[in-house]
């Protein structure tokens, strides 16, 4: 890339940063928690508009994406209204390839607010950090993107090559937002997510699973809970079992390669305990939501299987009920090559402006990136900022790291796609 061009594009991507910081406080002041997204997705709708898009809504249908490989079970059926927004871009000629921009408008639950310093809907800077629910994960990846391609026109170009940039629902659920997309005809030369991954690039994710256990004892008063069958007698002892699993996994002769250095890359996690009715009664009924990880290469049949032998081998109370139940993840994991000419790209465009190498990462969750890289033969990675306790409290994002990584991304966009003038 001429010099002049490339300092030209660092200079207008910086020179957006008081746009990049007010768009980013807008989209985190809007409470996008699950089924509370059409308010967000409204706001990054005019964006794209106003970027010269052309945009369209994209709707889940959950009867048309039952029977699709990455479907996942909803979370909630209620899809009224709660669309992913799609802005397309169309070059005079195509010069380049092909790109999808994707990330998600979708946040996790606060957990209880007066733990956090400042209320988690009330976006605040303090120095380079940018606090909020859903500032790091991922709104400022969604910022960042936006503000590339808008710094290109601010020199008077465009991508000479199509461009989709995509905001989608339900990714930190199920994914079926992205699927949806997917489904509508979506596909790219190409796709990047500014996920808040530290400015590396994703080469591998695991697969996630979500169930839920419902167990069904039996009540009595606790003056003789011999009378009784407590469910969380058992539900201890089916965690503990699941551990085992973990633990199993997490040996080196099971590990998939990309996960060799990891120290614990398989994580099994409770997240979520309902259950009993009254301190003096024995608890008869409880349900339990799980997230398991797992390597890729393993397939949901399998991972199916092993957690029903393993909830089978608990030693639990012959008058317990277990329930084995799936809603939410059914994802894969994946890897893409390093070689690949996508990766090769990012990190040549990270060199370019930050001056040092990029480093690769395998993480340890899930990401809409399966629905490209396994579904729509579309390599696809995440490249984003540097962020902090995303799903924690006091959530923040670098605001100097989200401003590099537009600048990554527009230079990025003029290597892979080319340039035209407007």
């Amino acid at each position: 890339m001429d010099k002049t061009l490339l300092n030209d594009i660092l200079n207008a991507v910086e020179g957006r940063r008081d746009n990049i910081i007010n768009e980013l406080t807008d989209l985190v002041a809007s409470d996008s928690t699950l089924g509370n997204e059409q308010h967000a997705q409204s706001i990054i709708k005019e964006t794209f508009i106003g970027l010269g898009t052309n945009v369209e809504e994209v709707s889940i249908d959950l009867d048309k994406l039952a029977s699709l490989p990455g479907f996942s079970p909803p979370v909630t059926y209620d899809t009224d209204g709660r669309v992913n927004i799609v802005g397309i871009h169309k070059p005079k000629k195509t010069v380049g390839k092909s790109l999808i921009l994707n990330g998600h408008m979708d946040v996790v639950p606060t957990g209880p607010r007066h733990l956090w310093e400042v209320d988690p809907f009330s976006p605040h800077v303090e120095g380079d950090w940018f606090y909020g629910r859903g500032s790091g994960d991922m709104k400022a990846g969604i910022v960042a993107y936006c503000n590339a391609f808008a710094a290109l026109k601010d020199l008077g170009y465009q991508p000479a090559a199509d461009v989709i940039l995509q905001s989608v629902v339900e990714e930190e659920c199920t994914g079926n937002g992205a699927l949806a997309c997917l489904d509508a005809g979506y596909t790219a030369d190409a796709a990047v997510i500014p996920e808040p991954f530290g400015q590396s690039c994703l080469v591998a994710q695991l697969g996630v699973m979500w169930f839920q256990l419902k167990l069904t004892g039996k009540p009595a008063h606790v003056l003789d809970t011999s009378n009784g069958s407590n469910v969380f007698d058992s539900l201890y002892v089916v965690i503990n079992k699941l551990k085992e699993l973990e633990t199993e996994w997490n040996k080196q002769e099971h590990r998939h390669h990309c996960y060799s250095g990891h120290d614990h890359p398989i994580n099994f996690n409770l997240g979520k305990v309902h259950g009993g009715d009254w301190a003096s009664t024995v608890a008869c009924y409880c349900e339990a939501d799980f997230r398991v990880g797992f390597y890729p290469g393993m397939t949901l049949e399998y991972v199916k299987e092993k957690l029903q032998q393993t909830i089978d081998e608990a030693d639990i109370a012959n008058d317990i009920d277990v329930e084995l139940c799936y809603t939410g993840f059914q994802a894969e994991g994946c890897e893409i090559e390093e070689e690949a000419p996508l990766i090769q790209s990012i990190k040549e465009a990270h060199h370019i402006v930050a001056n040092k190498d990029c480093e690769t990462l395998a993480v340890t969750c899930t990401t809409d990136a399966r629905f490209f890289q396994l579904y729509g033969n579309t390599p696809a990675t995440c490249y984003g900022p540097i962020a902090e306790n995303i799903h924690g409290f006091n959530e923040r994002v670098s605001i100097n790291s989200t401003i590099q990584v537009a600048q990554v991304l527009a230079v990025f966009i003029a290597n892979w796609c080319g340039l035209e003038k407007i």
